[in-house]
């Protein structure tokens, strides 16, 4: 996750964790339109108003999550809900046949690690030419980590939630 959605979900945590779902196209559609005053605004532009926010900014971004979350919660949704459903739901079809997931888990992570071990060790040497388009493949294969963690061993949102309601 980029540091941009980290203070998203500091800040407006319904929102990022709308992004994080099903239910992005909504909470990208509902910040461009409360945040940018733009509905056509595209994540580019509503990460860029979120890196250069002033406290002010932070604390519009806090409003306007408790307005999405009303809106959500009078339409009836639940965007937690979805979230863990939708992970869930992956599961849930996993149930059938684990083997596509553990070997794509396999081939990815241990894929991704002999890479940077391979660079890091120096027996891979990367051209000037390509070294930009090579370090934004890196960092995509390294955003994609925790997704595979969180499909495994379950989501940090629902191990916060879970301490909340036992404290």
């Amino acid at each position: 996750m980029s540091d941009w959605k980290n203070v998203l979900g500091s800040i407006a945590p319904t929102l990022a964790t709308a992004l994080g779902g099903p239910m992005a196209g909504t909470a990208v559609k509902f910040l461009a339109g409360h945040f940018l005053n733009d509905e056509d605004a595209s994540v580019a532009d509503i990460e860029a108003a979120i890196v250069c926010s002033t406290p002010e900014d932070l604390a519009e971004l806090k409003r306007i999550d408790a307005n999405f979350k009303i809106e959500m919660k009078k339409l009836g949704v639940d965007v937690y809900r979805i979230e863990v459903g939708d992970r869930q739901g992956a599961r849930n079809m996993a149930a059938v046949n684990m083997m596509p997931q553990i070997i794509l888990s396999i081939i990815f992570v241990g894929g991704y690690f002999g890479l940077v071990y391979m660079l890091f060790a120096g027996h891979v040497v990367i051209d000037e030419s390509i070294r930009d388009m090579s370090n934004i493949l890196l960092g995509v294969l390294t955003a994609n980590i925790p997704g595979i963690m969180q499909f495994w061993f379950g989501s940090s949102h629902g191990s916060k939630h879970k301490n909340l309601t036992t404290s």
